[in-house]
């Protein structure tokens, strides 16, 4: 893992050091409902924006997977009947519209952010090209990574997990609405004990559910630690890059 040098922070003040020079965040089209039943609340986008702008003013480099459920989930429609291919098209297509929207609200905070898509769209996003977005990154450019893998049968977990080594990001932030990884559904069991870290053979082991095993298992082919949050808890974000105390890790048990 590799320490960027401190930059300097609004009003001239050096700002903390982050641990990560580089991240890729997985939020799940659910994290963009706020407090609607469906569609995209303008104001959790907003806040999702800023958090993301205090990120990049200490210099890290930020791309973002988001998920479509908020929109349209392909399992859900399998299971009434829909193929289940063209279920997950529609799902891929959904995560666009989630990605047109982060970046709106990103552009609006001042945040020069690009979208790049899986399938091809040329009209509203750039076609993912690793290197070009790889470039977008290095120029301080938010990469937003839309449609999944492109592929159906795979989830925006699995596409999160890919995109990251693809782009050579340090850590895989996993944003969810919890504040870790439990030893069994905080919801249901008082008793359950969060975790403050993990190796990625207990997750895989245990069935965990926190990422699919898909994504866990190309996470610990490639040494790529993962890092379960809470997304609502404001700061997160930018906790999480500086490698403050934050949530659950998740990695090979050797280099936490």
């Amino acid at each position: 893992m590799t320490d960027r040098s401190a930059q300097a922070a609004p009003g001239g003040s050096p700002a903390v050091a982050a641990r990560y020079g580089r991240i890729l965040l997985k939020l799940s089209g659910e994290a963009l409902l706020g407090a609607r039943q469906y569609g995209v609340d303008p104001a959790t986008c907003a806040f999702i924006a800023d958090q993301v702008g205090s990120v990049r003013e200490r210099g890290v480099e930020v791309a973002i997977v988001v998920g479509g459920g908020n929109i349209f989930r392909g399992l859900a429609a399998a299971a009434k009947g829909m193929d289940r291919a063209t279920g997950d098209y529609m799902g891929m297509l959904a995560t666009v519209m989630n990605g047109l929207a982060l970046q709106d609200a990103m552009e609006s905070a001042g945040i020069e952010t690009r979208v790049m898509t899986a399938i091809g769209m040329n009209e509203v996003a750039e076609p993912y090209i690793r290197r070009r977005a790889v470039r977008h990154l290095e120029k301080g450019r938010v990469v937003i990574l839309a449609a999944g893998t492109g592929n159906p049968y795979f989830t925006t977990d699995t596409a999160a997990a890919l995109r990251a080594v693809e782009i050579g990001a340090e850590v895989l932030l996993k944003a969810t609405k919890v504040d870790g990884v439990y030893s069994a559904d905080p919801a249901l069991d008082p008793g359950a004990i969060r975790h403050d870290e993990l190796p990625y053979t207990e997750v895989l082991a245990r069935r965990l559910g926190v990422l699919d095993s898909t994504a866990v298992s190309l996470c610990m082919d490639n040494d790529l630690p993962i890092l379960v949050f809470d997304i609502n808890q404001e700061g997160n974000i930018r906790r999480a890059a500086l490698g403050e105390p934050v949530g659950t890790l998740i990695h090979g048990g050797n280099d936490a």
